[in-house]
């Protein structure tokens, strides 16, 4: 049996994350059980009940653990404390070694109505944005001062090398199109990075690479969707280009993301934060949470038929009109999780089901 570690998180996160394990659940069936389910508290959840949002007893679980689901992360109650919800993440993606982020952007049919962008341009948009995340900007040398304040930005051979071919290596399942996205006419990292770049691309001789600078891909995610396969790039550049592109399907409540480290266990969270102003009021969108279980089906487990089984079920229920709020429906959180158990042919499950 596999061991799945549930760190439900803050706000909205428990309510999503139970809504995507009773679709999973649901989706097994009758069948053996073939998941257990660990649940530890994390981010404003573990400092309400201690000093630190990584507890030791729940990074051990993390490391000992399949696969890791993660609903959401952030409390207004912390923002100022010591230790913020936040800091549990960047900690514990260091000590799990996620170096990769992977966001597939995708807008379905059902939700082009809600997108900022003419129907005309985002149709048919489907691409994934891989991001470096454990160091660059983000994790180098800082210094503040009263008048002066630096944050280095560094990055290794080894670490461009490791996230390009994982760029690759996606590519190689989709249309063998990566696109490299740098600022190398000014940023030395940068020049690094396409070199490296440039280099593994040999050992990929069935899928083509591009660069463009960060500012100019940024204008062509708005007005040109439809022409990216598999983007790839530096963590810092990731981190605006993916929230830029999250803009696409026109709500943040469709859209998952795995981190996978070099060995070892993978999590797997929406993209969303934690909405406390909508929390336990039953009307959270629970897409991202299941896709991101689809996710962790397909790249933790090779589950590949549940996978299908789910996604399909979660878009069939928006294309049917069910839709939350935030899409622009009076669907509940309930109703529309009852929808997708529905479209599996299954029944309502408990809580306790799992």
């Amino acid at each position: 049996m596999k061991k799945i570690v549930v760190l439900a998180g803050d706000g909205i996160g428990p309510e999503i994350m139970e809504s995507a394990l009773r679709v999973l659940t649901a989706a097994i069936g009758t069948k053996a059980p073939v998941f257990s389910f660990d649940y530890q508290p994390f981010g404003g959840a573990a400092l309400a009940i201690g000093d630190t949002p990584l507890p030791a007893s729940t990074l051990k679980a993390c490391q000992q653990a399949d696969a890791i689901l993660l609903g959401a992360i952030g409390d207004p109650r912390w923002e100022k404390a010591a230790y913020t919800p936040e800091q549990g993440l960047l900690t514990l993606r260091k000590a799990l070694g996620l170096y990769a982020n992977i966001r597939p952007i995708k807008v379905a049919d059902a939700v082009l109505h809600l997108s900022p962008i003419k129907e005309a341009i985002v149709k048919g948009t489907d691409f994934v944005i891989v991001r470096e995340l454990t160091s660059g900007i983000y994790f180098g040398e800082k210094k503040e001062g009263i008048d002066t304040a630096f944050d280095i930005n560094r990055y290794a051979r080894n670490e461009i090398e490791r996230i390009i071919r994982h760029a690759f290596t996606i590519a190689q399942t989709r249309q063998k199109k990566v696109l490299s996205i740098d600022k190398a006419n000014v940023l030395a990292t940068s020049k690094l990075w396409r070199r490296i770049a440039d280099e593994i691309a040999q050992e990929f001789p069935d899928c083509h690479l591009d660069h463009q600078y960060v500012d100019s891909a940024a204008m062509k995610i708005m007005q040109q969707p439809t022409a990216f396969d598999v983007i790839v790039t530096e963590n810092l550049f990731g981190d605006i280009l993916s929230d830029e592109a999250s803009i696409l399907p026109g709500s943040l409540g469709v859209l998952p993301s795995a981190s996978h480290g070099v060995n070892g266990v993978s999590l797997y969270e929406p993209i969303h934060g934690s909405a406390p102003d909508i929390a336990g009021q039953n009307i959270a969108n629970p897409v991202s949470m299941i896709l991101s279980v689809v996710m962790m089906l397909r790249e933790s487990f090779q589950m590949e038929a549940l996978a299908e089984q789910i996604e399909n079920a979660c878009f069939d229920t928006m294309n049917a009109g069910i839709l939350t709020k935030d899409l622009g429906g009076d669907a509940t959180t309930d109703r529309f999780t009852a929808a997708v158990i529905a479209q599996l042919g299954g029944i309502q499950y408990g809580e306790n089901a799992i």
